[in-house]
């Protein structure tokens, strides 16, 4: 049995490096159709923006020359992980759902409740009075059981009702947008300070509120990192041992295989159904809370006009991973990477970072026939065992 199972881990994998190289060779077609067909592109600029597109958080920029430099970059290194930390912990989010047979798609709204606990804990709370550690602790854990109580509620419904978990977090998704933007609009936390900032909220350094660096900025100077990526590390890892050495993760995959033959086994099928709604809710309200705990960015409240794509980021990195945790760090971190590429791509040539998304696009419609991939796979080892018999 073990050994079936390591050849279904391999197939996974290999399925996740096909959609990422065929994606990845769709993204050069285009950079070079585009090179083709523009005047003010040669095959030169078309070369380079290939080259960016696999190496792009590799740039160092031009030199004396104009010639592509490539080497470390602390920066966009460092960029890559605090771009990666809520991509992990949304592709987090779906995957648990995953794993006990939910689809997730209401990150996006899960994200916005830990992000609206989040600030209004970390900016309401006197920093003079209560020791800044203190308060970063409560609007961590807050954001998480915000998340993880918005999260619920689609639980519920499918639980309960059995209400279609997707039909239930649309709806969560666009009620959450609303009302935090209600939120928000009554309150006194919008930076009125600089007129024209009136519908952004105060970042979190306002009130003395940050994510300890823990050295990572000496390691990458110039860049936006900071202590999240490791929680979202250690987040993955604790999923890990929840989903794979724990009777809870046992139970919430029985539930996921099938919902009627494990509660016949004695297994509380609607219990598990929303504690894994909740779990998964916890991690996308974490996204949102380490992202502007970060004390670099700022809210912009009036978000009932798009929701947070980060949200949605959560699931290709989850179906790449095949709903892996651990291997939800490496892909979270490769469409983090993915993005950097976007932006050099845009500041050194004369191409846009729009072209990044058509290759994450193309990964996302691949990784979700993985399973196809993965039969096709099996088919081939299949096929060849037969040949070599027949040899004999």
């Amino acid at each position: 049995m073990s050994g079936k199972n390591e050849r279904n881990v391999l197939r996974s994998i290999l399925a996740s490096l096909i959609s990422i190289l065929i994606g990845m060779g769709m993204g050069s077609l285009v950079i070079l159709i585009v090179g083709l067909c523009s005047k003010n592109l040669t095959l030169k600029s078309t070369w380079e923006g290939i080259r960016l597109i696999a190496l792009g958080v590799f740039s160092t920029g031009r030199n004396a020359a104009g010639e592509l430099t490539f080497g470390f970059n602390p920066a966009s290194m460092g960029n890559m992980l605090f771009r990666a930390t809520p991509i992990i912990l949304t592709g987090l989010s779906v995957g648990i759902a995953f794993k006990s047979g939910l689809f997730n798609i209401g990150a996006a709204g899960q994200y916005l409740a830990g992000t609206c606990a989040t600030l209004f804990i970390a900016l309401s709370i006197p920093s003079k009075i209560v020791p800044a550690w203190l308060i970063w602790l409560l609007a961590f854990l807050g954001g998480m059981a915000a998340g993880a109580l918005w999260g619920a509620i689609p639980g519920m419904l499918k639980a309960f009702l059995n209400i279609n978990e997707v039909l239930a977090c649309i709806m969560s998704n666009w009620i959450a947008a609303n009302v935090v933007t209600w939120l928000f609009d009554i309150s006194n936390l919008k930076n009125i300070v600089e007129s024209t900032k009136s519908g952004y909220i105060y970042k979190t350094t306002f009130n003395g509120i940050a994510t300890p660096k823990l050295g990572l900025d000496k390691l990458f100077p110039g860049s936006q990192v900071n202590g999240g990526i490791l929680i979202a590390i250690l987040l993955a890892v604790l999923m890990y041992i929840l989903i794979s050495r724990t009777t809870l993760g046992y139970e919430l995959k029985a539930c996921g295989a099938n919902r009627y033959a494990a509660r016949y086994a004695g297994i509380k099928d609607r219990r598990n159904m929303v504690l894994s709604m909740a779990i998964a809710g916890a991690m996308a309200g974490a996204a949102g809370s380490l992202y502007y705990l970060s004390g670099n960015t700022e809210f912009y409240w009036s978000t009932y006009q798009i929701l947070p794509a980060a949200g949605f980021n959560g699931i290709p990195v989850a179906l790449l991973a095949s709903n892996n945790p651990i291997g939800i760090i490496f892909t979270g971190m490769f469409m983090s990477t993915l993005s950097i590429s976007g932006l050099q791509l845009t500041n050194l040539t004369a191409y846009n970072e729009y072209i990044t998304d058509v290759i994450i696009s193309v990964i996302v419609y691949l990784s979700a026939f993985s399973l196809v991939i993965r039969m096709w796979l099996g088919g081939r080892r299949k096929k060849a065992a037969q040949i070599g018999k027949e040899d004999e």
